[in-house]
């Protein structure tokens, strides 16, 4: 299969939504995405762009992404947080996802950076296979803890 890896450009955000959405629905949460076409390329590529992307390319068709930003670790200083990646059902298992996933370790690597973080569900056997062949190291120490808009709403400063 031939396919191009490249830093996404504002243009992409359409398809890179649209992976996103195919995830929510992988992960059984359709509803989830809340996101707009707006917001992402504002906060992708506007003048204060907050993450980085890169997207896997065949015959001119995103077909993957992986999404990154910079975030600050107070042991170990600048990492990065690996947000998502994604690749349509139909090219997964093709090597698509692994390329996509060492472009962001030659840009944390680029950068300096210390660490990757990311997340995978317990449940998602695929995904955990695949981050295993990088040897990963999985946290069973560490919880995950969210406040959503709506519980920031509900706490009274």
């Amino acid at each position: 299969m031939n396919y191009l890896i490249r830093k996404a450009v504002k243009d992409d955000v359409p398809a890179i939504l649209g992976l996103v959405k195919e995830l929510a629905a992988y992960e059984k949460e359709p509803d989830a995405v809340e996101v707009t076409i707006v917001e992402m390329e504002a906060d992708g590529f506007g003048p204060n762009a907050i993450y980085s992307a890169f997207v896997a390319e065949i015959d001119g068709y995103v077909v993957g992404m992986a999404l990154y930003y910079i975030k600050y670790s107070t042991w170990k200083g600048k990492a990065i947080y690996l947000d998502d990646i994604i690749v349509t059902e139909k090219h997964r298992r093709s090597g698509v996802g692994g390329k996509l996933f060492e472009e962001v370790v030659k840009a944390a690597k680029q950068m300096g950076v210390r660490k990757i973080d990311w997340q995978v569900l317990h449940w998602n056997d695929p995904a955990i296979q695949f981050y295993k062949k990088y040897n990963t190291v999985f946290s069973k120490e560490w919880a995950n803890c969210t406040l959503y808009e709506s519980e920031l709403k509900d706490i009274k400063l």
